[in-house]
């Protein structure tokens, strides 16, 4: 009984991933830069807005 559970699962899955539109190497590539650009950008951002507000707090400690 949980063996034929199990058993349709797989094939629903398989049946399934038959259905995913996969991305072209392109739009891969594409995309990674995407993130990757965008992961530098905010981090330096963030990093900028750290040391700002670390200068506002020592600042008002002193």
């Amino acid at each position: 009984m949980m063996i034929e559970k199990i058993q349709v699962f797989f094939k629903e899955v398989k049946l399934e991933t038959k259905k995913v539109a996969f991305p072209s190497r392109e739009e891969l590539i594409g995309s990674t830069w995407v993130v990757l650009i965008f992961t530098v950008v905010l981090s330096m951002f963030l990093g900028i807005v750290d040391m700002g507000l670390s200068k506002l707090i020592q600042s008002m400690i002193k």
